[in-house]
C-alpha cells in the first residue's frame, strides 16, 4: 500500500501538473505539434525532467485519444477472445504497481507507468510475480488463448519465456510464448483474429482492437490507478 506520504506527494504532482496538461490538450486542439507543444509548456511552466515525462507519457490530442479509447475492450469483452500479449509492455506495467510505483491512466485510456526502464529491464522476484498475477487474470477473465510475446533484445527474455511457459501449464486456458526480434510487427500482423494486450501506442493505433491487461488486474484487485485531469476514469464499472 502507498504510505500517507507517498499519497500526498502524488496529489501534490496531480496539481501541479494539471493546468499544463490542459494547456497542452488545448495546443494539440488547435492541432501543434506534439513535441513542440508539450517542450513549449514545459519551458513556460519550468518543469523538471521527470515531470516532462510524465506529461509527453499521458497527453494526447483528442481525436487520438478518441480513436484508441474506441479501440480497447473492456475487460468483460474479453471472456473467449484469443489475446496476444505484448509481454514487457504488460509485465514491467505489473512490476510498478507491486513495487507501489504510481502508474497513470493516458487520455486515451490506457494504463501506463513513467520509470522509462524498458531497455535497462532485469529479471527480478518482482517481474516473476507479474507473471503470476498476468496469467491469474487471464484465467479470471477467461480468455479462450493467450500468446505473450517477449523482445530477445532484453536481458534473459528467453529465461522469462521458460519460466512463463513452466507456470503456464496449469492455466485453463491454451497458450503459447515466444521471444522475436520485432514484437511491434509481430503484433500489428495480428490482425482481426486476435486481441492485442498492450498500452504501446505505436501498436494500439496500429491495430483492430487492444485491451489493457494491467487495468484489468489492477481492477480485480482494487487497485486504482491515477490520472490528470480529462483522462479515462480508473474505477471498475469504466472498464467492465
Amino acid at each position: 500500500m502507498e504510505s500517507i506520504a507517498g499519497s500526498t506527494s502524488v496529489e501534490k504532482l496531480k496539481n501541479k501538473l494539471r493546468e499544463p496538461a490542459a494547456d497542452i490538450r488545448y495546443l494539440l486542439y488547435r492541432e501543434y505539434r506534439r513535441k513542440g507543444a508539450i517542450r513549449f509548456v514545459s519551458n513556460h511552466y519550468r518543469l523538471a525532467e521527470e515531470e516532462r515525462h510524465i506529461l509527453t507519457r499521458l497527453v494526447f490530442d483528442p481525436e487520438t485519444a478518441v480513436k484508441r479509447s474506441n479501440k480497447r475492450l473492456a475487460c468483460s469483452q474479453l471472456k473467449g477472445c484469443d489475446i496476444f500479449i505484448d509481454g514487457y509492455n504488460v509485465l514491467i506495467t505489473m512490476e510498478s504497481v507491486l513495487q507501489n510505483e504510481t502508474v497513470w491512466f493516458a487520455d486515451d485510456g490506457f494504463l501506463r507507468d513513467t520509470r522509462g526502464i524498458f531497455k535497462n529491464h532485469t529479471n527480478t522476484a518482482t517481474t516473476y510475480q507479474a507473471v503470476d498475477e498476468m496469467l491469474t487474470t487471464l484465467s479470471a477473465l477467461a480468455v479462450n488463448s493467450a500468446t505473450i510475446l517477449l523482445d530477445t533484445q532484453m536481458s534473459n527474455s528467453g529465461k522469462l519465456a521458460q519460466f512463463i511457459r513452466k507456470r503456464a501449464t496449469k492455466c485453463p486456458f491454451k497458450t503459447a510464448v515466444t521471444t522475436s526480434k520485432n514484437v511491434d510487427f509481430d503484433l500489428k500482423q495480428v490482425g482481426p483474429r486476435g486481441v492485442i494486450a498492450t498500452a504501446d501506442s505505436v501498436i494500439v493505433d496500429a491495430v483492430e482492437r487492444a485491451a489493457d491487461l494491467t487495468a484489468c488486474w489492477m481492477d480485480l484487485k482494487g487497485i486504482v490507478g491515477e490520472s490528470i485531469g480529462n483522462g479515462e476514469k480508473s474505477d471498475v464499472n469504466q472498464r467492465y
